[in-house]
């Protein structure tokens, strides 16, 4: 016979720790992370201590019961349903009296009195309420209280291990709340002492800085360029790298299936298809994402990006929209399937949906590469290649990334008006403390959770895209390849937005991934029948040159790489949230409308000026 189960539930404010102690104690890897919305869903992990089997369910953080959002009413159902055979009540030691007015919450569900569902309170994040001076009379919390009160450190396995006894103590014994009742006000101010203040005064002083209405704004645009300034200026020696060991095992890899007898043609299409597109793409694509998501996940650490929504928060109200949506915006920046994802943390449907419709406003990691190519070779040529030219790159993407905010903007603002009128809903977002980033960790988890996650995403799809690439270069009808078929049928429109066939073509073709767009171009104007390198940067201007490109190409080619149709994975995803074709057909061709207008109002105007 199967042994039963001991459930235990880890419920708690958003930004207390809930999800860290959950992996602590199952070993899994819920994500967490310096700010609020974090765990949107329950999670459950097992664990065994003393010959019981353990099932810990973590539950979204809320900040009440009252099921104002899904996250609430999801706690909320989960409590009422009496599934919990432990409560363990996760708050925040450096604010103590928040914890206990949820605590008290709980206390008052029918549910949890009726029963005598066992609690433990857990305060959480003690390493951090030392730094500050924030002592707790554990003692004396525990005989008001009378149930467990145990102090943690998440990242302790001391801790854990205390906490892991407690659970199984507590299990046993059924409570008894009838005659407990406290105001959590007074027994905070009995329980809590400070040793100092100043770093509340200090906090103060920073975040009047980090969320002035303008030297916020100021700083977010210096960081973000920076974090681009970095990731353009440090991916170069280790991209070399791996071209190098990618291309250098091509010959290798075709010999082998030549020795194995494969049919040459076989062999060219895995090898020079298949192959080579995912080679490019994992050299292309890996080092700038291996430094961009550390970067961005030491942001996050900090507890700097909800203060950018906080920022933010004014500009969404106007257009009707969240100021999450500024979140999902920057899980944007990375990959746009996970800032689809990511927008489950807004409440509001409403809100939901344009977040997701307009998240691939925002140029994910994929799109960067093409950007920092072309803005290199056509508008900086003046610009030298040392630590100027770089932070002159740097800023103009930056730039680029601002025109998709605004543009996200503009479009929530349509939205809003149109398809999904409605008023903003009000949300309430913690500003987190600052924490000092555990630089260890953060990479980790940056490597394992994200950028690995979405390199084998690209190159899932590369693959295949590759193959098929090979074929349309490879096969022909009339005296021509497909390939120069389609871009010949495409060149009208392409003409008419400031680029040609090839250029379209290629970004039809790249919807697996948008890191081989460029190498498509390359191939087609070289009538190769493979993707190929071209070589300088010298070498590229001239083949684009030879092609036909002037700035006004370029400008319309970055326009358009910034403005269009989300690539496979991104659709998939948001028809998976949104359980809609329909609403995954807007999400694809709202951008590309967009692109296509202002590709082509720039092509008439550079045209006659």
């Amino acid at each position: 016979m199967e042994q039963k189960k001991i459930t235990v539930a880890l419920a708690g404010n958003p930004n207390v720790g809930k999800s860290t102690i959950f992996n602590g104690l199952t070993g899994l890897k819920q994500h967490t992370g310096n700010w609020p919305g974090v765990t949107v869903a329950p999670a459950a992990g097992q664990y065994q201590y003393d010959g019981e089997e353990y099932l810990l369910v973590d539950l979204p953080g809320t900040y009440s019961l009252r099921t104002h959002s899904r996250e609430e009413e999801s706690a909320r159902q989960f409590l009422c349903g009496g599934s919990a055979d432990v409560v363990v009540v996760v708050c925040d030691a450096t604010c103590l009296e928040r914890g206990l007015h949820f605590l008290k919450q709980i206390l008052e569900l029918d549910a949890v009195r009726d029963n005598g569902t066992p609690l433990v309170l857990c305060v959480n994040l003690c390493d951090e309420a030392g730094k500050k001076g924030v002592v707790v009379d554990f003692g004396l919390l525990q005989d008001v209280l009378q149930f467990p009160v145990v102090s943690c450190c998440a990242r302790d396995e001391e801790s854990l291990r205390s906490l892991r006894r407690t659970i199984r103590d507590a299990a046993s014994v059924r409570g008894c709340y009838d005659c407990l009742d406290f105001s959590p006000k007074q027994l905070a101010r009995e329980t809590v002492r400070y040793t100092r203040t100043d770093y509340r005064a200090r906090e103060e002083k920073i975040d009047r800085i980090v969320t002035g209405p303008f030297s916020g704004t100021l700083l977010m645009i210096l960081l973000l360029m920076g974090i681009f300034w970095l990731t353009m200026s440090g991916a170069n020696i280790p991209s070399e790298f791996l071209w190098d060991l990618f291309f250098s095992a091509e010959p290798k890899l075709a010999d082998a299936l030549i020795w194995l007898g494969v049919p040459s043609g076989i062999m060219e299409a895995l090898v020079y298809g298949a192959y080579r597109v995912l080679a490019w793409v994992v050299s292309v694509m890996l080092p700038p994402m291996a430094i961009f998501f550390p970067l961005f996940t030491l942001l996050e650490d900090l507890g700097y990006l909800p203060r950018i929504a906080f920022n933010m928060d004014p500009a969404f109200m106007r257009c009707r929209a969240c100021g999450k949506q500024c979140l999902t915006m920057a899980m944007g920046l990375g990959c746009n399937a996970a800032g689809v994802i990511g927008c489950r943390i807004i409440d509001s449907p409403r809100e939901r949906m344009i977040a997701i419709l307009t998240n691939s406003l925002m140029p994910c990691n994929g799109r960067f590469p093409t950007l920092i190519s072309l803005i290199t070779l056509f508008f900086l040529a003046g610009a030298g290649s040392g630590a100027i030219g770089s932070l002159t790159a740097a800023l103009l993407l930056t730039g680029v990334i601002l025109c998709g905010v605004a543009a996200t903007l503009g479009c929530s603002w349509l939205l809003s008006h149109t398809l999904l009128k409605g008023t903003p809903s009000s949300f309430t977002l913690e500003l987190p403390p600052y924490r000092r980033p555990q630089i260890g960790r953060v990479i980790v988890r940056s490597v394992f959770d994200r950028t690995l996650f979405v390199l084998g995403r690209a190159a899932a799809v590369a693959a295949p895209a590759g193959l098929l690439i090979w074929i349309l270069a490879n096969v022909s009808a009339g005296g021509q390849s497909l390939l120069m078929h389609l871009t010949g049928w495409l060149d009208p429109l392409g003409r008419l937005m400031g680029l040609d066939g090839v250029i379209l073509a290629a970004f039809l073709l790249g919807f697996p991934a948008n890191e081989i767009v460029l190498p498509i171009i390359l191939m087609a104007y070289l009538q190769a029948g493979r993707l190929v390198e071209a070589g300088s940067s010298a070498a590229l201007l001239s083949l684009l040159t030879a092609n036909g490109w002037t700035a006004k190409t370029a400008l319309c080619m970055v326009l358009f790489c910034l403005f269009h149709w989300p690539c496979s994975t991104t659709c998939l995803t948001i028809h998976k949230e949104t359980g809609s074709w329909r609403w995954t057909a807007v999400a694809a061709l709202l951008p590309t409308l967009l692109g296509f207008l202002t590709c082509t109002a720039a092509n008439l105007v550079l045209s006659v000026f």
